[in-house]
């Protein structure tokens, strides 16, 4: 496929609305929140296979949660964990019964952490490839794209499919060799885009993830569409429908939360701050950045730390002091061990006092709630106690706690722990 033909194609998976990169890549709250929690994973990884703590199962070790994250991102890493599910009669991925192969693994992990440059990740998975750990392939390279997203795209069978079709090759799916091939066609390939796409990688891969599963036809004629037939590739597209509409749903509840939250701290006398990638979003014509604060007020912590801070979806701040009081994580279906994360950054951050803040969550996952409650490090944790809120308690108890409330405290007598 010529340069003109892929500018074509970018263009129409730019303008449907139904892309990967509408629903995806572009203003996906869930999509921002989950590279700080990755990267915390990955170094928890680290420090568990240095101490001895990793385990021998994929099941309960710090793996599991990071790729929980990864694959938390709806159909573009579906199955993403799969390759990493511990395989007794293959004895794949062999990272958790061979400590020497466990330990290269933690040494490669804790190398891209702090690589920065794609020279150093490259080193880094040659040396990783030439240990021959069975069953450990590319599946990798969605760790090391939410660790470096500009220099590494993530990788699956859609998006190598995809990559096959766009630009006519054979490409192997298990072969770190024919990732890093890839890696080098698609950097090429984007920097010769116009419009160019973002630097992040993860815009270009949805295109091929696109492609590859038939969402976007390569030509006019849907029978030839990636050799599938066309019964076929409308399936694909009423399921990419059909999961659009479950996103959207899932997005206007998690909106329709935050709007609960911001007007029960307006009429407790707080100011409020929104999460800063939802702040122009309305709802029955009301816009969140009418209603909070456009910044919150200055914090002695790293940039860093701010950044992550400004992604949590509801604070209240004190108005005569423009101190924090309070601050709520909305797990409609995202991690809740990453919510909880974010709070207890926060509050660490701060640091002056025991501060209590609130997970918010659907009904339906109180038990993974609870479960996480149990962990040592948030029961025995000094500077946050962690309680949660179901959604049908706020909003039934919505019109009561404005009315006799007088600080955030009010919120006890429905929230559990």
């Amino acid at each position: 496929m010529n340069a003109d033909s892929i500018n074509e194609l970018v263009t129409r998976y730019r303008s449907d609305n139904e892309s990967v990169y509408n629903t995806w890549f572009i203003d996906n709250n869930a999509r921002m929140k989950a590279f700080r929690a990755i990267r915390r994973g990955v170094m928890t990884i680290v420090e568990s296979i240095k101490d001895g703590s990793f385990g021998n199962d994929f099941k309960g070790s710090p793996l599991e949660f990071v790729m929980s994250c990864i694959t938390e991102q709806k159909q573009v890493f579906e199955g993403a964990a799969h390759p990493f599910y511990w395989k007794p009669k293959l004895r794949i991925p062999d990272i958790y019964e061979n400590e020497e192969n466990k330990r290269a693994f933690g040494s490669f992990l804790e190398a891209c952490l702090s690589a920065n440059s794609a020279d150093r990740l490259i080193k880094e998975i040659l040396t990783l490839d030439g240990c021959r750990i069975k069953g450990l392939g590319p599946a990798v390279a969605n760790i090391l794209y939410f660790l470096h997203p500009t220099l590494m795209p993530p990788f699956n069978t859609a998006m190598l499919n995809g990559f096959n079709a766009v630009f006519e090759d054979k490409k192997k799916l298990g072969s770190w060799q024919s990732y890093l091939e890839m890696r080098e066609t698609i950097i090429a390939a984007h920097e010769n885009l116009k419009p160019a796409l973002s630097k992040d990688l993860g815009a270009i891969s949805g295109l091929l993830f696109d492609v590859g599963v038939g969402k976007i036809a390569l030509g006019q004629n849907w029978e030839n569409a990636l050799q599938t037939e066309k019964t076929k590739l409308e399936k694909a597209l009423k399921k990419r429908h059909q999961e659009v509409q479950e996103e959207i749903r899932e997005e206007n509840e998690h909106l329709r939360v935050q709007f609960l939250l911001t007007e029960i701290g307006r009429d407790l006398g707080y100011d409020v701050f929104v999460a800063t990638n939802d702040r122009t979003k309305s709802l029955n014509g009301r816009s969140l950045q009418f209603l909070t604060l456009p910044e919150l007020p200055p914090l002695e912590i790293s940039p860093d730390v701010i950044r992550t801070v400004s992604l949590i979806d509801v604070i209240w701040v004190t108005r005569d002091s423009k101190r924090i009081e309070c601050a709520f994580e909305i797990e409609k279906s995202t991690s809740i061990y990453s919510g909880m994360l974010r709070l207890m950054d926060l509050a660490s951050s701060l640091g002056d006092k025991q501060y209590d803040f609130f997970l918010v969550v659907p009904d339906k996952r109180e038990k993974e709630v609870l479960a996480q409650l149990k962990r040592p490090s948030f029961q025995n944790n000094s500077c946050v106690g962690l309680r949660y809120i179901l959604f049908s308690d706020l909003e039934e108890h919505c019109r009561g706690l404005c009315k006799f409330g007088e600080d955030f405290r009010i919120l006890f007598k429905l929230a559990k722990c």
